[in-house]
């Protein structure tokens, strides 16, 4: 008798079930193909939902603590050298201790100067950044799309870009009635820059297959700016909305010593002058603090807006 050997039967994959029940017109119900899941147990039992959320809030904890531990270490630094004396190549027996900026800062907070100056850097900040992000974004696009604003506008921009905004007070003092028009003017004039730069690079690198595939697919000039252009401009024109927030800064608080009445880098200088050095380094504080605040929001927009990077949700 002769025997014969068969394959082992297999289960038919989902797909293929699919497959083959949509050409017979019958409906099938597959399941989906169970993922692996990242907070799954060794044996990869799911864990219980405290488990979880144990394990997010240590790894918020750790996170915390990392942030947190150059800070510590930095300010016990500083007391050690200012407690000692400690004159080495740098000299930090004149400089004032944390104890005695602290008690400063609480002074600080009961006067009502004190928010009066850090309203009034905010309000040029938000002027002059605001301005600069309009301007240097639409200048931006025409300079990055089309060659006669390339020609007429890029010359004159890298010009004056390699100007110091710092140097224009003078001439600020001269032209605008008030100081404060000619602060926020210099605050404009060193934000505009990185926005327009990093706009028109962003034009620049943009593939040119998506704006061919929305114009094969009827789009006009209008919708291809505001649905392809714009959308995929977004992550290198936020690159230049976060380093010109921090320039923002730099210059208002220098116009601020030089010519201004009010604002946080007024307040530093007057400290300096009067040889209050621990109100030296409030101002200084103050100004990293609102620095600091600013950025993280023009970073958290341009999460939201730049929501569908692969790394934006992380």
């Amino acid at each position: 008798m002769t025997t014969h050997s068969f394959p082992p039967r297999t289960e038919p994959s989902a797909a293929l079930v699919a497959g083959a029940s949509a050409d017979q017109g019958v409906q099938v119900d597959v399941a989906p193909i169970p993922q692996p899941d990242r907070l799954a147990g060794p044996d990869g039992s799911p864990r219980p939902p405290g488990v979880r959320g144990l394990l997010f809030s240590r790894r918020r904890l750790a996170t915390t603590a990392l942030s947190v531990a150059p800070l510590v270490l930095a300010v016990l630094l500083w007391q050690v050298l200012t407690a000692y004396d400690v004159v080495a190549w740098l000299s930090f027996d004149k400089l004032p201790g944390p104890g005695a900026v602290f008690s400063t800062f609480v002074a600080q907070l009961g006067s009502g100067t004190y928010y009066q100056d850090l309203l009034s850097s905010v309000r040029r900040i938000l002027l002059g950044f605001g301005l600069a992000t309009l301007a240097g974004v639409v200048i931006g696009i025409a300079v990055g799309r089309y060659r006669t604003a390339q020609a007429a506008i890029r010359p004159l921009i890298e010009i004056a870009r390699p100007i110091p905004a710092i140097a224009l007070v003078p001439l600020s003092i001269l032209i605008f009635p008030t100081s404060e028009q000619g602060i926020v003017f210099i605050t404009f004039f060193a934000a505009f820059f990185p926005v327009a730069v990093s706009t028109i690079h962003a034009m620049k690198s943009l593939p040119k297959v998506w704006e061919e595939a929305a114009r094969t697919m009827g789009a006009n000039g209008f919708s291809v700016l505001t649905h392809v252009v714009l959308p995929g401009a977004m992550p290198g024109i936020f690159s230049g909305l976060s380093v010109s927030m921090g320039v923002a800064w730099i210059c208002v608080i220098s116009a601020e010593m030089i010519s201004g009445q009010f604002g946080i880098g007024y307040y530093t200088w007057q400290a300096y002058g009067l040889l209050d050095y621990a109100g030296v380094v409030v101002g200084m504080f103050s100004i990293g603090a609102l620095g600091f605040g600013t950025a993280w929001i023009v970073e958290r927009i341009g999460t939201r807006v730049n929501h569908w990077l692969p790394r934006a949700a992380k």
